[in-house]
């Protein structure tokens, strides 16, 4: 992205202001002329991965070359970021050090010294006014102390740079819950829990040593999120989505009370249509949930046209969201939507990401595979009627998936995928991800990837349905290459697939309003044509 400082009153861009070329980069104000930068500072500055491994500090009136070095990571590490920590009565300048996807040491910078903030590596830390907030992705013990996995902990960050090490625990998550998100207010810390895969709003105030909360009111069966705070009121926006109401803007104020400020327009008849969510168990006897979307007067006979969908990987949760392509392609045209919450996500806390990691990487398409056997048992659809579709880590999936259990589905979508494993690391972003799949080179690690890679994993003989894959030619992060290999090798063998590449755009569906319209009509319309007439053909047999 191209950075330029823009004038919000006059609505002009600074004719002399602060400027960044296109590059993959963070920036964030330390003060009205200071920024904090990490970007491509020209040769040897960029990491294997492709990101910054270089921070400065930028003043204004001064060239770019002038900006002054704080940190510097290795070429190997994922990254080097800034950001910052602001309260009300000053701002930190914050840099995140990244040597591996999960792994991350955070510097503030204090009178021009970066301190180390000395925390496991795999915590988030943010600031509260004077009190440093943590969440553990893993248990930590120090000082005859056991801080559980998962845990929201606080302390005075003044006596934590001091070396302190008493904190409090504010959250503990229950076995079925997670930390989502958090940001805070002036007097308040905001944290978005989710609890068996619904969100749920909580402010936490500190008061005599003891951190209390109430619940903030909002739509239940949809996903909340934080959408504007400031560090000089407790007032705050928040917005909260579902499949079948479309993003609503919140205001929450001082007294806890709530109000509607405005909603995003309706875009489908959302009329008759209900939201249930079931469980389907997975081979090793985990309960998986899924959401499913359908009409209230639906047939269970087996002939439904079925989209089922999940993501599975990154510690990314997949919650309620409204989706209008999906409401008029597919839901009012009777089709049932599927989202599944497997393992490799984030629903359930750190350890549900990390038991489908690198070696376990086959629980997250077991998991997969469970709920599309669900879907059938319960005689929603069908093998011919059930669609599957992922993007990015979900085009792994959905193509793990299809090569596993050739004859479970009608139809595949298989969007901006990694399908050859055995290269993916050397191409664009791909270093920036061993920590979630392992690495190829190692032979250890080529042992358990080799055994659900796609791209290897394609056989002769087999009753694959009809693939579509997409890509993106100026995909910067999962590389094209993945689905041009994929689609070449299953036409040589013989079988049928579509294939579909923008020419622009990144690591989506498109630029522009006509390109994105353009990849929804493809997909929808394949769906619809294989889920329906795959089923009618059969039926004539």
């Amino acid at each position: 992205m191209e950075i330029r400082e823009f004038d919000v009153v006059n609505k002009t861009f600074f004719k002399d202001g602060f400027f960044l070329p296109e590059a993959k980069q963070s920036v964030d104000w330390l003060d009205e002329n200071t920024l904090l930068i990490a970007t491509d500072f020209g040769e040897g500055t960029l990491t294997t991965s492709g990101y910054a491994r270089i921070a400065k500090l930028w003043t204004r009136g001064t060239d770019l070359s002038e900006a002054k070095t704080l940190f510097e990571g290795e070429k190997t590490d994922v990254l080097v970021a800034v950001g910052s920590y602001k309260t009300a009565d000053r701002t930190y300048g914050v840099i995140i050090h990244r040597p591996s996807f999960f792994e991350g040491r955070s510097y503030i910078l204090m009178d021009d010294e970066l301190i180390r903030v000395d925390l496991p590596e795999d915590s988030s830390p943010a600031l509260m006014d004077d009190r440093l907030i943590v969440r553990l992705r893993s248990s930590w013990e120090i000082d005859n102390a056991t801080y559980p996995e998962g845990a929201l902990i606080s302390i005075n960050i003044d006596r934590f740079l001091a070396g302190d090490r008493d904190f409090r625990i504010i959250l503990e998550p229950g076995e079925r819950s997670t930390v989502r998100g958090m940001t805070a207010t002036r007097n308040a810390l905001l944290v978005n829990l989710l609890d068996n895969v619904q969100t749920e709003l909580r402010r936490y105030t500190y008061d005599n040593g003891e951190w209390n909360y109430d619940k903030i009111e909002a739509p239940e069966f949809g996903t909340v999120s934080f959408a504007s705070t400031s560090h000089t009121t407790d007032r705050f926006f928040f917005v909260s989505t579902g499949y079948t109401h479309p993003t609503t803007l919140f205001i929450a104020n001082e007294d806890g009370t709530t109000q509607k400020v405005q909603s995003t327009p309706e875009m489908f008849n959302a009329g008759g249509l209900v939201v249930a969510q079931r469980e389907a168990i997975s081979t090793d006897g985990i309960r998986i949930p899924y959401f499913i979307v359908h009409r209230e007067d639906l047939v269970m006979d087996g002939t439904n046209p079925t989209l089922l969908y999940a993501y599975g990987g990154f510690e990314i949760s997949v919650t309620p969201s409204y989706n209008s392509t999906v409401g008029a392609a597919w839901l009012e045209k009777g089709g049932v939507y599927v989202a599944a919450n497997i393992r490799g996500g984030g629903e359930f806390g750190p350890e549900w990401h990390r038991s489908a990691q690198r070696e376990n990487r086959q629980r997250a398409f077991d998991d997969f595979i469970a709920v599309a056997g669900d879907l059938i048992e319960r005689e929603i659809t069908s093998p011919n009627r059930l669609g599957i579709q992922g993007g990015s880590n979900g085009g792994l999936l959905v193509g793990a998936a299809f090569t596993q259990r050739p004859n479970l589905f009608g139809a595949v979508v298989c969007a901006v995928p990694l399908l050859d494993m055995r290269r993916y690391h050397t191409l664009l972003a791909g270093a920036s991800w061993m920590a979630e799949y392992g690495n190829p080179d190692d032979p250890d690690d080529w042992a358990f990837i080799k055994e659900y890679s796609p791209y290897q994993n394609i056989r002769e003989n087999q009753p694959y349905p009809r693939v579509l894959f997409t890509t993106t030619t100026r995909d910067d992060r999962v590389h094209p290459g993945h689905a041009r290999k994929m689609a070449a090798k299953m036409e040589d063998m013989g079988y049928p697939v579509f294939y579909f590449e923008n020419t622009e755009g990144g690591h989506g569906a498109g630029v522009t309003n006509e390109q994105r319209a353009l990849m929804s009509a493809i997909t929808y319309t394949y769906l619809w044509n294989e889920l329906t007439q795959q089923y009618d053909e059969a039926s004539l047999d």
